[in-house]
């Protein structure tokens, strides 16, 4: 009897084994894009993380890779260094103070934006706007960054001749000097160019919503503003938490939009360099000026580390209060 039952047992794990083979043979194409996706994801994310043993260690190019592991181990030094820099402070204020100021106009753009979309009944008028809003999203900040000297400059800007000429400003608005406009500038322009493109995820949330609810609504007398409160945003809302989780753990970085450093490194200049200098563009400067790559490395690993707490944090407080959550 048990050897009829180990039989059988071999039996049914040998079928097994054929139809996943018979499956995997089906599915070959699928399991080939797969497999190219998993090596892009080795070569370009996770042999580079051996550079990490460089904030540890005083490394030298000169030693090429083989000094990331032969270098002298110095330990926390550079952390330590960093964090005793004269200009951790105002580097640290400009990081948050930029990423803050995305996350409060950069989040709920896209999500604003999405249910005017979906109440607007002409489909031209509405596919027209949804293209012009994500097509900023194809061009690339050094464009933008050429677009906003055309327009805000304070010599040939058409803005700042538009409003000499209406006679609102009796001299030229210095905005893209002026350190007091860089955080609202570098706002602006990040929600404008990439506010459409955040759209299309929230469009599909409410596209997935179920039509007879709103239908239903309608008949028991909820108005349209009713029936965004209770209908539209509950059926976004795990498409919203999960954005959100993405955003916080990405704030360093710029949050949903995720441009502060190409911003700070094209806006900034020795005159708006009091708030337009955060930590990755300082970590660049360091670390490719200075040829100081484990004080560079060390700079960037602090910031991942925080990254890491935020999104495991920022995913524990939305399982806790919504339900919703990414992982």
């Amino acid at each position: 009897m048990e050897l009829d039952t180990h039989v059988t047992g071999i039996k049914g794990k040998t079928e097994q084994r054929t139809q996943l083979w018979k499956r995997f043979k089906k599915q070959k194409t699928l399991h080939l894009f797969v497999g190219l996706g998993m090596i892009f994801l080795l070569v370009f994310a996770y042999t580079p993380m051996f550079g990490i043993l460089m904030a540890f260690k005083q490394y030298s190019i000169s030693t090429g890779i083989k000094g990331i592991f032969t270098s002298e181990w110095v330990g926390l030094k550079h952390f330590n260094e960093f964090f005793n820099d004269y200009q951790f402070g105002t580097i640290v204020r400009n990081t948050l103070a930029l990423s803050l100021l995305k996350i409060l106009f950069s989040f709920p753009a896209p999500i604003l934006l999405a249910i005017l979309l979906s109440e607007v009944k002409n489909l031209k008028f509405k596919r027209f706007v949804q293209t012009i809003s994500y097509l900023p999203h194809f061009i690339s900040w050094v464009v933008v960054a050429g677009i906003a000297f055309a327009f805000l400059s304070t010599d040939i800007g058409m803005v700042n001749k538009a409003l000499l000429g209406l006679g609102i400003i009796d001299k030229p608005l210095d905005i893209l000097t002026n350190p007091n406009y860089f955080w609202g500038l570098a706002t602006g322009s990040a929600v404008w160019k990439e506010m459409g493109w955040w759209t299309i995820i929230f469009l599909a949330a409410i596209a997935g919503i179920n039509p007879s609810l709103y239908e239903a609504a309608q008949i028991d007398g909820a108005g349209r503003l009713a029936r965004i409160r209770h209908i539209t945003f509950p059926g976004m809302k795990g498409t919203i938490v999960v954005v959100l989780i993405l955003t916080i753990g990405s704030i360093l970085g710029g949050g949903l939009v995720g441009s502060n450093f190409e911003q700070a490194y094209l806006f900034g200049n020795s005159i708006n360099n009091p708030t337009s200098e955060i930590v990755q563009t300082y970590a660049f400067k360091v670390g490719l000026r200075d040829g100081r790559f484990s004080y560079a490395a060390a700079i960037d690993l602090i910031q991942s580390v925080i990254s890491v707490i935020l999104i495991f944090s920022s995913n524990y407080i939305a399982k806790r209060t919504s339900g919703s959550s990414l992982f």
